[in-house]
C-alpha cells in the first residue's frame, strides 16, 4: 500500500515589495512521503516569488509531466513552468517546449555540486532562470513546517524575510542564470 501525503494548511500573508503586491492566501500545500518538510517550504517560498492569481500548485513529485507550480492562463497556455530543487537539464529542456518561462529554484548543501555539473547545460537553455537558495538559510524552515501554518513572508528585492509567530527567518535569492 503506496503511502499518501500529508496534508498542510497555510494562511499565508504576501507583501512583494518589487511588484506591488500585498495579498493573503489560503494555501493547501501535500507533504510527498519522500519529500522533506524543507523542500515543502521551498515550494511555498516558490509560491511567493511568482505570486500570480492564476499560479498554482501541481502533483508535483508525483507527475513526471508537471512542475512544482505552474501559472496556466484561462485560455490554457503555460504562462510560467517553476521547479524546485535540482533538476536535469533533460527535464527543463521539456518545459523550454511547454512554457512562456521557466523557472528553477534550487537549494540544499549540494546545489553548489550541481550546479558545477548541470550549470553549463542549462545556462544554454532559453527561457529559463535559475536561482540558488542557500541550504543554511532555507534549512531552518522545516522547524515551522506545521500542519497548520500561518505565515508573512515580505519579499523585497532579493531578499525573503518569513515570519511565523515570533520566528523570523532571512533568506537571499541568488541568480545563477
Amino acid at each position: 500500500m503506496a503511502l499518501k501525503p500529508t496534508i498542510h494548511k497555510a494562511n499565508v500573508n504576501i507583501v512583494d515589495m518589487n511588484r506591488d503586491i500585498y495579498a493573503t492566501e489560503k494555501l493547501t500545500l501535500a507533504l510527498h512521503p519522500s519529500e522533506t518538510a524543507t523542500r515543502m517550504m521551498v515550494r511555498l517560498l516558490a509560491y511567493v516569488i511568482n505570486y500570480d492569481t492564476d499560479l498554482s500548485f501541481t502533483k508535483g513529485l508525483s507527475s513526471t509531466d508537471e512542475p512544482d507550480l505552474w501559472i496556466v492562463r484561462p485560455e490554457g497556455t503555460v504562462d510560467c513552468w517553476i521547479e524546485v530543487g535540482q533538476a536535469s537539464p533533460e527535464r527543463l529542456r521539456k518545459a523550454v517546449s511547454r512554457a512562456e518561462k521557466i523557472r528553477l529554484y534550487a537549494y540544499g548543501s549540494e546545489a553548489d555540486i550541481w550546479w558545477s555539473k548541470q550549470g553549463g547545460d542549462i545556462s544554454g537553455l532559453p527561457k529559463t532562470e535559475v536561482y540558488q537558495l542557500p541550504a543554511e538559510q532555507v534549512d531552518p524552515l522545516a522547524e515551522i513546517c506545521d500542519r497548520n501554518m500561518d505565515l508573512t513572508v515580505t519579499l523585497s528585492e532579493e531578499q525573503l524575510f518569513i515570519s511565523a509567530g515570533e520566528q523570523q527567518f532571512e533568506v537571499s535569492i541568488h541568480r545563477l542564470v
